[in-house]
């Protein structure tokens, strides 16, 4: 199995990459994971994961400026490889963000990602948050009860969703979009990586999905 992380100037690439090396030996799956930039490893990978930290406009601008690499993305998924987008990659999934600009997404899930609504609360949410289990049978849920813990940073949210496409939530002055998917691209706004023992079980989960 050929896992690509996308390298586009943004994420935790090198966290992301132990994670993954970690998931798929608890896994037994005989995986190379690699790092890479280059349009032609991303469009032939097995196995898509798309990290991103900062705002949406400043990862989309970092992905456009690499030729080549956002369509090898799509050739990677419309031909059905199973794709999965972390914290802002997560986001680009989305039709549009608001932060800074109005910035078009990758049109994948339905909704715009907007300012995180917590009255009297800190922000960014930056911490570890229970899920909430919307889709509990759906396979990248496998082995998670609900109230699971993950760590998320981030100020920005998925609103106006497809509750079909939402596989979790969190609490954080109300409900927070926290996974989401639609055939066989997924995403968590939750940093996967950096999530331990759950993390690590829907990274496992993520290598064994056959969308």
């Amino acid at each position: 199995m050929k896992i690509a992380v996308v390298d586009y100037g943004s994420g935790n690439l090198a966290s992301a990459a132990r994670a993954l090396a970690v998931a798929a030996e608890r896994a037994g799956l005989a995986a190379s994971v690699r790092i890479t930039a280059e349009p032609e490893i991303v469009a032939g990978a097995d196995r898509i994961v798309l990290p991103g930290q900062g705002a949406f406009a400043d990862c989309a601008a970092g992905l456009a400026a690499i030729p080549g690499l956002k369509e090898a993305i799509f050739t990677a998924t419309d031909r059905g490889a199973p794709f999965l987008g972390i914290c802002v990659g997560m986001q680009l999934m989305a039709e549009r963000g608001l932060e800074h600009s109005v910035t078009p997404g990758f049109g994948w899930i339905e909704g715009e990602i907007a300012p995180l609504e917590a009255p009297g609360l800190r922000l960014p949410q930056m911490g570890w948050n229970g899920l909430a289990l919307i889709q509990p049978a759906h396979p990248l849920l496998a082995g998670l009860v609900p109230g699971d813990h993950a760590y998320f940073v981030h100020s920005y949210a998925l609103t106006g969703a497809r509750r079909d496409q939402v596989l979790a939530t969190t609490d954080y002055g109300g409900e927070v979009i926290a996974m989401v998917a639609a055939g066989n691209r997924a995403g968590t706004q939750f940093h996967v990586e950096k999530s331990q023992e759950v993390g690590l079980r829907i990274l496992g989960n993520f290598l064994r999905w056959q969308p």
